[in-house]
């Protein structure tokens, strides 16, 4: 798999990048750490070397996950997590894979303090069994701490040797455009998919122009786009899904009429429906590469075999085409 450049940074990543939200449990219903296992490391057999995690998948589950699946491959893979959504460390019970978030919530809380910073990431490294973090970033923006502490600090510890690049997540353009001016961003993480592709009109264009990464998440759009899900679907208690009105029937029988739509070109390369979206989405402009997540060593395999599809530049517009009705678009953060 080609490596694409981050930034100005010295770090290069697949453009498929395994995001592992779900194999942390919380807000999906739990986990099956084996599964979850042989889900990355499959993902590294077959050429996904960057993977991406979070203390707050799972209140350090994930990272924990990630550091066993990773042991004796670490010189193999390039590490991407982040900092700046913190819990009650001494509650043990935020981590029981059946926990019901919505009747059971867990008290999570902004903090991009200096002094936070520096204990998450030290808190990462020990998870994960490392010494150092390739690609760090701010996972939410905090409304308390000034900018300028925070980024200082993310590019303090990039100066100590600690991290080796520094990103921000979910960002606007203009916290994006403060950060840039104290310090250069090597990355920027927003969600997109081809159903929710508003970064196009302002992140992109300003992250081409300064020479900024864009690592995108949900590009699958939490499993909407593999077409997997119909009208009638139902989940788990603990599963945010079934609260999103992207998951309730209207939304999924319009969905489903395009996707069948766009079925033919799958069948023309004999794979899902899932491996033609990935292909397009990491082959849009300004798009360095794509979180896709997976919960076993199939859908790793065949989420790594999406790049080596290769569609013709016709085949990507009709599916961008297709996928671009007005009802099927979400908004940035809310659907």
């Amino acid at each position: 798999m080609q490596l694409r450049q981050l930034g100005k940074s010295n770090v290069k990543v697949t453009p498929i990048i395994l995001g592992t939200w779900a194999i942390g449990g919380w807000m999906w219903g739990g986990t099956e750490e084996k599964k979850s296992i042989e889900a990355i490391q499959s993902s590294i057999e077959n050429g996904i070397t960057t993977i991406d995690t979070a203390p707050a998948y799972g209140m350090g589950l994930s990272e924990e996950i990630v550091g066993k699946a990773i042991k004796g491959k670490r010189d193999k893979v390039i590490i991407a997590t982040k900092c700046g959504l913190r819990w009650d460390e001494n509650d043990k019970t935020v981590r029981s894979p059946n926990r019901d978030f919505r009747k059971n919530p867990v008290d999570i809380r902004r903090d991009l303090s200096r002094k936070s910073i520096f204990h998450e990431c030290e808190q990462s490294l020990k998870r994960m069994n490392i010494d150092m973090i390739d690609i760090y970033q701010i996972h939410w923006p905090d409304p308390v701490t000034p900018i300028e502490e925070s980024w200082n600090a993310m590019a303090e510890l990039k100066k100590q040797g600690k991290v080796r690049a520094i990103g921000v997540s979910n960002f606007d353009l203009d916290l994006l455009k403060t950060a840039h001016t104290i310090h250069p961003v090597d990355n920027i993480q927003p969600p997109y998919s081809l159903v929710r592709r508003e970064i196009e009109k302002d992140i992109i264009p300003f992250a081409q122009a300064n020479q900024i990464a864009v690592i995108v998440y949900s590009s699958l759009e939490r499993g909407l786009l593999t077409g997997k899900y119909k009208p009638g679907q139902t989940f788990p208690p603990g599963n945010h899904r079934s609260d999103k009105k992207t998951f309730k029937p209207e939304y999924l029988s319009r969905l489903d009429e395009a996707l069948n739509e766009i079925k033919p070109i799958a069948d023309k390369y004999n794979v899902v429906i899932s491996q033609v979206i990935i292909d397009c989405t990491i082959h849009r402009p300004g798009i360095t590469a794509a979180l896709v997540g997976a919960r076993d060593a199939q859908q790793a395999k065949e989420n790594a075999l999406a790049a080596n599809l290769n569609l013709t530049a016709h085949e990507r517009e009709f599916i961008i085409k297709t996928l671009s009705y007005p009802e099927l678009q979400c908004g940035l953060y809310e659907d």
